[in-house]
């Protein structure tokens, strides 16, 4: 009975350090701008506490994210259609990037954030595997992307598509030239159509 206590504090310093570090993210102008000093501060503790919560400044980065990113991964690991398991690959293909997209344009600062970390190369993230892996198995099973060659296409068209749903893509789309949502939602799904429907009347 008496670690009840001590597991409520750590519960409730957790919900204000994820609140405190999502509003910096989002006000600041540079993901690095943010620091685990500013994140203690503005959820008034001390950086020790920051620190077993998450870890490290990744740590805390992933969380957030994670929290984000958690329907959508339940969508596609076990959801119904379009994202679901049992959804044909040339619906589920461009289903994915769509949802990809939403996620990245709803919270640009977090996937900002989170893309400079892994010694700043967005490749190198677990998050960033799952989602390759997803989408090289189901291009590989669309009839004429298929590896049966062993030449790659389906490895490299996924990374290729997932370039186009990069966070800092997205900033530049819509932070900085202003294209609107459904706009670039559109344009994707032409891009994601012609890579698929090209390869797979070849």
């Amino acid at each position: 009975m008496a670690d009840r206590k001590p597991r409520k504090d750590a519960a409730r310093n957790r919900a204000s350090l994820l609140a405190a570090a999502e509003e910096l993210f989002a006000s600041r102008a540079r993901p690095e701008d943010v620091t685990m000093s500013d994140v203690a501060a503005a959820a008034g503790v001390g950086k020790g506490t920051l620190f077993r919560a998450f870890g490290d400044r990744t740590g805390l980065i992933r969380a957030l994210y994670a929290a984000r990113l958690e329907p959508v991964e339940e969508a596609v690991t076990a959801g119904p259609p379009p994202l679901g398991p049992d959804t044909p690959p040339l619906e589920r293909v461009p289903a994915v990037l769509d949802a990809l997209l939403c996620l990245k344009i709803d919270n640009r600062h977090l996937a900002l954030a989170l893309e400079a970390t892994g010694s700043d190369s967005p490749y190198d993230a677990d998050h960033y595997e799952r989602w390759h892996g997803l989408l090289r198995d189901a291009l590989e099973q669309v009839p004429g992307f298929g590896d049966v060659d062993g030449d790659g296409s389906g490895d490299f068209a996924a990374h290729a598509l997932l370039a186009a749903v990069r966070a800092d893509l997205v900033e530049h789309l819509v932070g900085v030239r202003g294209v609107e949502r459904e706009r670039l939602r559109s344009r994707l799904a032409d891009f994601t159509a012609r890579v698929l429907g090209q390869r797979s009347e070849a």
